[in-house]
């Protein structure tokens, strides 16, 4: 009878203290998802880019190419209760018309920005990361991006500048025979 006493009392205890052991994982875990999910600095960085904008664009189809422009528009707002940007751009492109839309997150676990793009010029998604950089006072992207001629990943690089409150810039470059060259310019004023 002792016996079954003395192992009711040592499972009572083992018990207590899984539940104990769980509770903690619990509220760590509640803790996490907290700081995970709640807009921070970097989200109201991002914010300030909200609203809409006349683009100017040039982009170069290879390296050495003439400069090609194009005009356009976009709208920027903070969505899902400030946690992420959409981008939707409108312009005609070599005749034809062009629209993209374009996701931008700040990844509160990760500490880096996120961004993703799709438009009407392909079925293909590109994604990117990125970091802020103080010197540049925008956030420098990488990525790869599937290039159908060459039927080949490509890998690019994304430069993102705020010049003040109402105008920044996007660059893009591309790798091309193991140099990179920049494959777009564009300057955002704000209308």
């Amino acid at each position: 009878m002792k016996a079954q006493y003395v192992l009711a009392a040592v499972i009572g205890c083992l018990f207590s203290v899984n539940m104990a052991h769980a509770q903690m994982d619990s509220t760590a875990a509640h803790k996490a998802w907290m700081a995970y999910m709640t807009p921070g600095p970097e989200h109201q960085l991002l914010a300030k880019t909200d609203g809409d904008w006349t683009t100017d664009m040039t982009f170069w189809k290879g390296p050495g190419a003439p400069p090609e422009k194009a005009t356009g528009s976009c709208s920027n707002k903070m969505i899902l209760g400030g946690r992420y940007q959409e981008s939707r751009y409108t312009a005609d492109m070599m005749g034809m018309p062009f629209e993209g839309l374009g996701t931008t997150a700040y990844d509160n676990a990760r500490k880096m920005y996120l961004n993703s793009w799709i438009d009407n010029m392909g079925t293909g998604m590109m994604m990117m990361e990125g970091k802020w950089d103080p010197a540049l006072n925008g956030i420098v992207y990488t990525g790869k991006s599937f290039d159908p001629p060459s039927q080949k990943t490509v890998e690019l690089r994304q430069v993102i500048k705020i010049r003040d409150a109402d105008s920044y810039t996007m660059e893009m470059y591309r790798m091309a025979d193991g140099k990179e060259f920049k494959e777009m310019e564009i300057t955002f004023k704000r209308k």
